[in-house]
């Protein structure tokens, strides 16, 4: 495939993205304009290939339509969609990774095997989720003290300190994370 062929390829998923979004979300030419600065008739021709796409123009487009450029850009294509996660042991936790690592928000399967001592409480900008699979989980959330059951879900700001923990046998949960909560809760597990 030559680099032309391939540079129209990328702007016609952009222009097709754009037009998507901007249709979603409910807007006319007329009120992205607004958000934007840029003309409606500049958004239409970008939006049926009228125009070259340029990033003085992208940038204030993906921003109004609350996408960042990576999005817009992205044609990795969905030659692979299904993902064979491997485990991961680090303790007395062995994690999955759920989802292709270059997202904002990451999802991982882990299962927690009870430990003698108890987990030091965190703190960490972000927000936190967790769905138990298996097994009784113990969230440790500041002077609170809550027990998870298999099949409930806990979400919680990761400013409180915290702890997840297996509460007498073994458990398995489904965690969603933004990048920041990946960094603490995967890579910086106790001993």
């Amino acid at each position: 495939m030559s680099s032309k062929s391939a540079t129209d390829d990328v702007e016609q998923v952009v222009r097709t993205r754009l037009r998507s979004l901007r249709t979603t979300l409910g807007l006319s030419l007329e009120e992205l304009s607004k958000r934007t600065n840029v003309s409606a008739s500049t958004i239409s021709r970008i939006e049926t290939g009228h125009r070259t796409i340029s990033l003085d123009v992208l940038v204030p487009l993906a921003r109004a339509l609350q996408v960042d450029l990576d999005a817009l850009l992205d044609v990795s294509g969905d030659d692979d969609v299904v993902i064979r996660p491997s485990p991961s042991r680090s303790g007395k936790r062995t994690t999955w990774m759920l989802s292709r690592p270059t997202g904002s928000t990451i999802a991982v399967k882990t299962r927690l095997e009870p430990r003698r001592q108890t987990d030091e409480l965190r703190v960490h900008p972000g927000h936190d989720w967790f769905f138990v699979l298996s097994g009784r989980v113990r969230l440790r959330l500041g002077d609170r003290d809550i027990i998870v059951e298999t099949g409930e879900a806990a979400e919680f700001n990761t400013m409180t300190p915290h702890a997840v923990s297996p509460e007498g046998a073994p458990a398995e949960i489904i965690q969603i994370f933004n990048r920041d909560g990946l960094h603490a809760h995967v890579h910086r597990q106790p001993g």
